[in-house]
């Protein structure tokens, strides 16, 4: 066992102290058999969330109605949830009901894949009442039971399946798959911020393409914001080598293949409740991409772009779509950028102010573009960024 593990072990023998049962649960025991790396832990126990609190001086009540405390102990925070049957599901989403129980196997029935639905003790002992340990070994995703009941219960399963493909590079089983395509309009009744933040998970694992392929097969592109009707365009995101894309190039080749218009682009993007700094940066990408196809990096365009990060992105979205797999192009790139006397225009060394002194004149468009002209001066060479060499400069062209 390793960590994060053996710093949550005395958590669970002091409910076991206590005379209860305790357990890791759920992604973290998948994510240790599959060696992947953890960042937390989940624990379920045999003890009500009162009797949790008994037990641990410091705890906070962060979903008790479903049997959730945090506690926290040792200079760090568990969720411990006590186990739990739920009762009939309503918006395809809530259990209307939850209860109690003292039971483990019945607690890791409810849950929605075989591969989450173990347990290890503090020992290191794996309790996999429903062989997700063979699903593991056979790289399958398969429902806890029947999948058509899961999906109906909660609906947001059939997106979280298609995450685990892309993330996991697993198969779906074949009756898990065909209740993926007979309920995918249940998909419909999910908020889109959960639909969101399993498809972004799913846009930036390693099986993106397969996984595309899934909801494509299975129509479950049709229920997310903005994609029905778009298949053809969806399809096209497989012909390109995205690996090792952030997020934010995932959502800017997206739309670069759905074709969407400038004006279109921002109402989609906050249709999937993306934020506003989200959505500004995929415009910027997108803006500089669409130079980018038609022409080489300018000077200017570079300084325009405004960060290395853009630039970046621009130039790994620019060579997946060319169909260019060498990414060597992009660090002398940013380094031209970096060596750049001016990255901002706060940087320059003159204001609109100056410019009005000096020519004695009131304000107008005259100034920006009178800054832009020094802009590209500086960027060029041609001038020095200081206030009395461009003052020297400006008066020489202005006699010309």
């Amino acid at each position: 066992m390793k960590e994060p593990f053996l710093s949550a072990i005395p958590v669970l023998k002091r409910l076991e102290d206590a005379g209860y049962e305790a357990f890791f649960v759920g992604g973290s025991v998948r994510d240790y058999l599959l060696h992947k790396q953890i960042s937390d832990v989940d624990i379920a126990t045999s003890a009500t969330p009162d009797e949790v609190k008994t037990i641990f001086s410091k705890t906070v009540d962060i979903g008790i109605e479903h049997g959730t405390v945090l506690v926290l102990y040792g200079q760090k925070s568990y969720e411990v949830t006590t186990f739990r049957s739920e009762g009939e599901y309503q918006d395809f989403r809530r259990p209307k009901q939850v209860s109690f129980i003292r039971s483990l196997t019945e607690d890791l029935k409810r849950r929605d894949f075989t591969i989450n639905a173990m347990a290890m003790d503090r020992t290191g002992k794996l309790i996999d009442p429903y062989q997700g340990q063979l699903a593991i070994k056979e790289k399958r995703i398969q429902t806890v039971g029947q999948a058509r009941d899961r999906f109906s219960e909660d609906a947001l399963r059939m997106m979280r399946a298609v995450r685990f493909v892309s993330q996991l590079s697993f198969h779906i089983a074949e009756n898990t798959m065909a209740a993926l395509k007979e309920l995918a309009p249940l998909l419909e009744k999910i908020a889109v911020e959960r639909k969101k933040t399993e498809f972004e998970k799913m846009l930036v694992g390693e099986n993106w393409k397969e996984a595309i392929a899934i909801m494509l097969e299975t129509n479950l592109f049709a229920f997310l914001p903005g994609l029905q009707n778009r298949k053809q365009q969806l399809a096209t995101m497989m012909n390109y080598d995205c690996a090792g894309f952030k997020k934010t190039e995932m959502w800017s080749l997206l739309v670069y293949c759905l074709q969407l218009s400038e004006h279109v682009t921002e109402p989609f993007l906050r249709d999937w409740r993306l934020s506003i700094k989200e959505i500004n940066d995929i415009k910027r990408i997108l803006g500089y991409l669409k130079k980018r196809l038609q022409q080489e990096w300018s000077v200017f365009d570079l300084y325009k772009a405004g960060s290395a990060a853009v630039i970046e992105s621009v130039e790994k979205l620019y060579l997946a779509i060319s169909g260019q797999n060498e990414k060597n192009t992009i660090p002398p790139l940013l380094d031209y950028y970096q060596s750049l006397p001016i990255k901002d225009s706060k940087d320059l060394a003159v204001t609109g102010n100056d410019l009005m002194e000096w020519f004695q004149a009131s304000g107008g468009p005259w100034i920006k573009e009178q800054l832009v002209s020094i802009e590209k001066a500086i960027l060029a060479g041609k001038v020095v960024n200081e206030k009395r060499k461009i003052k020297e400069w400006l008066m020489a062209c202005s006699q010309n």
